[in-house]
């Protein structure tokens, strides 16, 4: 395995927890998000990846949806914003991601 192997085998374990968190702080649209972590190149992820990804967020109940229409005569946005349920997962995800920091900054050591 060579380190870009790496790094994709790390984004998709983590590409959930960042869009989760990206939509609890506030309701945002996908080509937002998809804008959004291309200022993290190692998050950076297409439409292929995101889209699908938010319909399964959407099916599991973690996030809703509505349409909104633009102020700027744009066609309607789909916006994304967190269900209870997603907070509550997000909560439990946020404490495995510390325990799995903590102790890799042990290994580190």
């Amino acid at each position: 395995m060579n380190i870009d192997d790496w790094k994709s085998q790390i984004k998709r374990g983590t590409l959930e927890f960042c869009i989760l968190l990206m939509i609890k702080k506030q309701p945002t649209y996908g080509y937002e998000l998809i804008n959004t972590l291309e200022n993290y190149p190692i998050l950076s992820a297409k439409e292929n990846t995101i889209y699908p990804l938010l319909r399964r967020l959407l099916k599991e109940d973690y996030i809703m949806s509505s349409w909104q229409e633009s102020t700027e005569g744009l066609p309607p946005r789909k916006y994304y914003s967190i269900t209870d349920k997603g907070l509550s997962y997000i909560s439990a995800m946020s404490v495995e991601w510390n325990n799995l920091l903590d102790a890799i900054n042990k290994l580190k050591g």
